[in-house]
């Protein structure tokens, strides 16, 4: 097995990450749908929330 020095190694990145490959980011629909349904899961549970202080309050 030979072994490359680090100064032979091209500028644009160490060996190994070159071999392991570039991490790859969700297409932007699919992250604007997490996006909104996280937005609607904090609305829920804040109108959750609100409900129970307000019906405790009366009780």
């Amino acid at each position: 097995m030979a072994f490359r020095s680090i100064a032979s190694a091209p500028a644009h990145g160490h060996p190994i990450r070159r071999m392991v490959g570039t991490k790859r980011s969700a297409p932007k629909a699919l992250a604007a749908a997490a996006k909104g349904e996280d937005e609607l899961k904090l609305f829920a549970l804040s109108f959750t929330a609100f409900f129970i202080c307000i019906y405790t309050l009366i009780l």
